[in-house]
């Protein structure tokens, strides 16, 4: 189905990313990698469903360094054909003791990554008159939580530039919508159990129905793979009248 197409997706080393990387390359398309750590056994796993794959390492809070990036693809494969802005990092305070760097640098990675990202893509985007941008928010796009400032007003920032993103494109090929997980075992919620673990003197196990007790009445963890598919859902052709939405997979967090 994607074939010919390439997508590129930021913060794809491991979890949600590169869930969304593996799910768009069973479809054929060629996949540009970002992110820190080991970027040699994500390739490995792309390169195993038989696409293409490259990799840029580009520190997602530096502007220039995204634009480094958007070139790189651009001579690798052409152009960006499917854009996915998934970066992002956290951190845990109330708001008076939130420290001003980490709110800094998670409004920088989590929201003005997506963009830098979509400002360079979209002019390739609309002379194709074809383009997909899929970001990556959170069920804290769309509901609050205790303690996550700077998490929730970039993630509800994330939402509001969807739609406009969605709206200025929306008589072209080009559409933008936003993906919103509830909790998904990435090794970034993983940190968040083994906390709670030690915190309350329980098993890793236990932890895990605790934190999924607070908010998600499915008492399921949503997988990378369930969001990968809704990541070709969008690309496909049955999703080219899908523009501007938050489509939560949240087993049931925003519905309460």
């Amino acid at each position: 189905m994607l074939a010919n197409k390439t997508a590129l997706i930021t913060g794809s080393t491991s979890g949600i990313g590169l869930g969304i990387a593996k799910a768009l390359a069973r479809q054929g398309a060629n996949i540009l990698l970002n992110g820190f750590g080991d970027a040699d056994g994500p390739q490995a796993e792309i390169r195993a469903l038989g696409a293409k794959v490259a990799y840029h390492g580009a520190d997602m809070s530096k502007p220039s360094e995204i634009e480094a990036m958007m070139n790189f693809a651009a001579d690798s494969f052409g152009q960006v054909d499917i854009l996915v802005n998934n970066a992002g990092i956290q951190h845990v305070a109330r708001i008076e003791a939130f420290p001003i760097d980490k709110w800094d640098a998670i409004l920088a990675i989590n929201l003005s990554s997506a963009f830098h990202a979509t400002r360079l893509a979209l002019p390739a985007m609309r002379k194709a008159n074809w383009g997909r941008i899929i970001n990556v928010a959170s069920v804290h796009g769309l509901v609050a939580s205790a303690e996550k400032s700077a998490y929730v007003a970039a993630k509800h920032g994330v939402v509001g530039l969807t739609k406009v993103t969605a709206l200025e494109n929306a008589t072209t090929g080009v559409t933008c919508n936003a993906i919103c997980p509830g909790w998904v075992l990435t090794p970034l919620v993983q940190k968040q159990v083994d906390a709670k673990a030690s915190a309350n003197g329980v098993s890793n196990e236990e932890a895990k129905k605790l934190l999924l007790g607070e908010k998600e009445p499915s008492m399921q963890f949503t997988t990378p793979e369930e969001l990968g598919e809704l990541a070709v859902f969008f690309c496909s052709p049955a999703g080219a009248n899908v523009r501007g939405v938050a489509w939560n997979m949240d087993g049931g967090w925003v519905a309460q």
